[in-house]
């Protein structure tokens, strides 16, 4: 088991480095210039000055040797500096990640507990109207895009019902601490954290209710019925376990997509994240932000699926030795 997780360190770094490149090389020849955009918000700028910005973030140097200044910068920690904010990426992006992860991890937990539970119910009565109600529920979540859903809730709880906060973290107006201040948070993701929990409820309940239905029909199932064994036991006990591994396994695979669905999200209601500052970076060219963010979210991408083979191996005993 040891070396397993050795062999999958291993192919995590190299799949980081080849992300790395691979980031570097599309931004690199995507149309544009950092320095150029720098000029535009100063209104302009000398050809000296301009030659300067450029040796400053090594844009005068050819392609291999710009990779490979990144490439040992990034091993060292140093994600460079960002040409809007003039301030060292690592610094922008500690300031967000909170955000972003809040958002990210409460609707991740929303759409995997609830699409579980509503999964299993729909499984046990499949005929009845809850089995229909989730089936019609899974389709409108597939269906709708992320931004479309943001806006639909704001104009029922926010425009139409003024219940919760339209955009932002926390009430500008008010200056809170303590509990509070956890409480006007709290207040202000229920919006966001809904809308991107609401594609991914559609999925997890889906998901839970096909593997339940073939769990339920398992050999291993009428034996334990069989036995005499209460209904809930062998659903929660002996069902759920084996059911729930796939929504186990997609839960830690689809944590980077939560990641790049929060950009929208975060952008609809101005949630100061990682989403968002993403979003400005593409429109400002701040190249060193955006690699960083990239470089971010791959990062935890490879450790969810790291973690996400771990609890698998909790999960089901019977690959703890493999």
């Amino acid at each position: 088991m040891l070396q397993g997780t050795l062999n999958r360190l291993v192919n995590a770094a190299i799949l980081l480095v080849a992300v790395l490149v691979l980031n570097f090389t599309l931004i690199h020849i995507a149309p544009g210039d950092p320095v150029e955009a720098i000029v535009g918000e100063m209104g302009g700028a000398t050809p000296e000055m301009i030659a300067q910005m450029r040796a400053q973030y090594g844009l005068d140097q050819p392609f291999i040797v710009q990779i490979g200044t990144y490439l040992g910068n990034v091993l060292t920690g140093d994600l460079g500096m960002s040409t809007y904010y003039s301030r060292p990426v690592t610094g922008l992006i500690a300031e967000r990640i909170g955000a972003t992860l809040l958002l990210v991890v409460t609707a991740l937990l929303v759409a995997l507990i609830l699409g579980t539970v509503l999964g299993v119910f729909s499984a046990r009565k499949r005929r009845s109207v809850l089995s229909h109600l989730v089936t019609v529920i899974a389709l409108a979540g597939f269906s709708a895009p992320v931004f479309w859903v943001g806006i639909m809730l704001i104009l029922l709880l926010s425009v139409s019902i003024p219940l919760l906060p339209i955009s932002g973290m926390t009430s500008s107006s008010a200056d809170l601490t303590g509990i509070a201040h956890v409480l006007d948070v709290l207040h202000h993701l229920v919006l966001p954290a809904l809308t991107l929990a609401t594609i991914y409820l559609a999925f997890y309940s889906r998901l839970s209710r096909a593997s339940m239905l073939e769990v339920l029909g398992s050999d291993y199932i009428r034996t334990a019925r069989a036995k005499g064994l209460p209904q809930r036991m062998v659903i929660y006990k002996h069902a759920l376990r084996n059911a729930i591994l796939p929504v186990v396994t997609f839960a830690g695979l689809q944590f980077g997509q939560l990641i790049s669905g929060a950009v929208l999200v975060e952008t609809v209601f101005a949630w100061p994240g990682l989403g968002t500052l993403a979003f400005e970076s593409i429109l400002r060219r701040d190249t060193p932000t955006l690699l960083g963010i990239l470089f971010f979210s791959s990062m935890m991408v490879v450790v969810m699926n790291l973690l996400t083979d771990v609890v698998y191996r909790l999960v089901d005993p019977r690959i703890q030795a493999r």
